[in-house]
């Protein structure tokens, strides 16, 4: 989206990027299932950089309460059991050779709560990030009708597009987020 022109599409697209940046957050939160996404957001000291999990290792669900990390290097086993230990996921690693085993125990009532409290962090982030993307293309429909290259009645019904986007986009976040939390909150 450039100065010279304004493209409500470019506006949407961003906005799912922001929705799908969120689903991709919320498959990170753990939920009392296995899951391997579960893992993704761990970065492992590999070679003297970080790099993602799945980069050092293959994450498998072998049982619905169990995620088996088959770690590729030998070497690279004490960095992986290390960045498990230290994420904020809880979880206790075994290890088995180049196999990380990571059993999923029972939520209790406070860590859902935690859970819940994170989703709802999660989603304000990617609401706020919407409405980023609302103000940059208000911004740019603003310049247009500065630089003479739009009229003001062009803005105005380009600007309600831009706010029925923000409108769809925040309305999936919250679906988005009621779903996840039911999800958390089942015993």
């Amino acid at each position: 989206m450039t100065a010279t022109s304004f493209d409500i599409s470019d506006v949407k697209r961003r906005m799912q990027g922001a929705v799908q940046a969120f689903r991709h957050d919320l498959g990170s939160l753990r939920t009392g299932r296995a899951s391997a996404t579960l893992l993704d957001p761990l970065q492992i000291d590999a070679y003297g950089a970080l790099m993602p999990i799945n980069q050092v290792a293959t994450v498998s669900i072998p049982e619905p309460r169990l995620i088996s990390v088959q770690v590729w290097d030998r070497g690279m086993v004490s960095a992986v059991e290390k960045a498990i230990r230290d994420s904020d996921l809880g979880l206790n690693p075994q290890t088995e050779g180049q196999v990380i085993r990571l059993r999923i125990p029972e939520m209790n009532e406070q860590r859902r709560k935690e859970m819940v409290k994170v989703a709802h962090k999660y989603a304000e982030e990617a609401r706020v990030a919407a409405r980023h993307v609302r103000r940059d293309g208000l911004d740019v429909l603003k310049k247009l009708v500065k630089d003479g290259n739009l009229s003001e009645d062009e803005q105005t019904r380009q600007a309600d597009q831009v706010q029925k986007a923000t409108d769809q986009t925040i309305t999936e976040i919250d679906q988005l987020l009621v779903a996840k939390e039911k999800e958390i909150m089942q015993v």
